[in-house]
């Protein structure tokens, strides 16, 4: 028997099927980021007065250490609780999900509850959670604005974690939404992985088809992020099918404040088709056209079809095994020669 889907792998699989973009999302952020007159950096306060003003909800700082929440809401007293920790930009983000789900539950119902590969019982609730913070972050980096200057930068995160006052994942995240029919931006996919290769974020705006089954690439640049904590690496990497992508990565840390606070530390990549790669500032100096410039790096060990590859971690996928023992073999798990 196949194991149940769990609901966060059915959620992921959702967002990916609409290649990360929920337009009514996005015109109803934009619509309302117009109406408040939202301004980079100081987006907090517009919001915390409309939850007042309309939805009767006060908010309040957490007191500190006492709770593991960045934001809570007890719809019983209409308070709002926002840990003491968060920067403005998570505050306003934290806000604005909030808002989300108040003002437009039965959108984010009728964009979840349509899907039809949302089975387990959890996956709808899951999904709508989603679909808030994706409005949160169309709301802090309304589509039109945000899609401008990212063009005018040539995609340039840090710049853009400037000029919208939110953090360098969020900005990640924001630029593999932009997919405007008439104003498309750059198709990137985007990931979020810890050290041991677990994948905790995968959207896409394109095909880009992630591992399933756990243990992905150790030649992707994404993992070498680690080594270099905080420098974005780049990278150009080739696909067992030949096709080509222009990657850039980078290490988080997340959590507290406070010596004993638990913290947690993953990377971040952003890639694109290398058609793409011109683009963005980051591909500057970089040699595009030159096929030795390329890391050739798979999908995951389990499903690699490759057959050179000294990194292998588990036999190839297809082929038989060459198990000879007067043989030792420069690269791990031989196969046999299906040449004549």
């Amino acid at each position: 028997l196949l194991p149940l889907a769990e609901p966060h792998d059915e959620v992921r699989d959702f967002f990916y099927a609409h290649h990360n973009h929920f337009e009514p999302l996005d015109a109803e952020a934009e619509r309302t980021a117009g109406l408040l007159e939202l301004r980079p950096g100081r987006a907090a306060d517009p919001l915390v007065a409309l939850l007042a003003e309309r939805h009767h909800v006060r908010v309040v700082q957490a007191a500190a250490g006492r709770t593991g929440d960045a934001r809570r809401f007890a719809p019983e007293t209409g308070l709002l609780f926002l840990s003491p920790w968060l920067s403005d930009g998570q505050r306003a983000f934290q806000l604005a999900t909030q808002l989300a789900l108040l003002e437009h539950g039965p959108l984010l119902t009728r964009l979840a509850d349509g899907a039809a590969g949302l089975t387990s019982p959890q996956s709808p609730a899951l999904a709508r959670i989603g679909l808030a913070n994706y409005f949160a972050g169309a709301l802090l980096m309304p589509y039109t604005a945000f899609h401008t200057v990212a063009e005018e930068v040539r995609y340039d995160i840090e710049l853009l974690s400037a000029r919208f006052g939110v953090g360098f994942e969020t900005v990640c995240h924001r630029l593999s939404t932009l997919q405007r029919t008439g104003r498309r931006g750059v198709p990137f996919s985007f990931l979020r992985v810890d050290r041991a290769g677990n994948i905790s974020k995968r959207q896409s705006a394109t095909d880009f088809h992630f591992s399933r089954l756990g243990g992905t690439c150790p030649l992707w640049t994404v993992y070498e992020a680690f080594s270099a904590p905080g420098r974005i690496l780049t990278q150009v990497a080739e696909m067992p099918d030949g096709k080509k992508y222009f990657w850039i990565a980078r290490t988080l840390t997340r959590g507290g404040f406070g010596h004993h606070a638990p913290r947690a530390e993953f990377a971040v990549a952003l890639g694109c088709e290398l058609r793409h790669a011109h683009r963005l500032v980051y591909a500057e100096g970089v040699a595009l056209d030159d096929p030795r410039a390329a890391t050739p790096i798979g999908l995951g060990c389990r499903i690699c079809e490759r057959r050179d590859c000294a990194q292998r971690a588990r036999p190839p996928a297809g082929g038989r095994l060459a198990v000879d023992p007067d043989r030792r073999a420069y690269v791990p798990y031989p196969v046999e020669s299906t040449g004549v």
